[in-house]
């Protein structure tokens, strides 16, 4: 950053977000005390850029906007709510943990199907499940042999 303050489209820039997003994050309550020029438009720092991926993030692994709004609570808090927060993001990461082995299982059975599917359009026999620990075709909803 040039300046030592950001106007709300350069923040935006920065955040890559919309102008919008900022809005939206300040009313739910995840934005606060942000700065204003004299004639009231809003200029932000980079503590707020810095705080702001903190909220893409969290939104990003589908953190709800009440934990978030919770969340920065506890950040205002300061030190005293520190084991709070930990929790809080003990918490959040095992979900995280629990969706990415929710799409890796996903990603399998997507790659099965472009297999089975590339298979069928170039005549050669169906993909047997060799090695595979679940029934890729959804309890027998997809492609069948003919």
């Amino acid at each position: 950053m040039t300046n030592e303050f950001l106007t709300p489209a350069e923040m935006a820039a920065a955040c890559s977000v919309s102008v919008d997003t900022l809005r939206y994050y300040e009313r739910e309550g995840l934005l606060d005390d942000i700065a204003r020029t004299s004639g009231g438009q809003r200029q932000y720092s980079s503590n707020d850029v810095a705080w702001v991926q903190v909220l893409r993030c969290l939104r990003a692994t589908a953190m709800p906007i009440r934990e978030m709004r919770a969340f920065a609570e506890l950040v205002r808090e300061g030190e005293a709510a520190l084991a709070d927060r930990l929790d809080l993001l003990a918490n959040h990461r095992k979900r995280i943990v629990d969706q990415v082995a929710v799409l890796h299982d996903a990603l399998e059975l997507v790659d099965h199907k472009i297999e089975a599917y590339t298979a069928v359009l170039a005549g050669t026999p169906k993909v047997e499940n060799a090695g595979q620990t679940r029934n890729p075709t959804l309890d027998g909803k997809g492609i069948r042999a003919s």
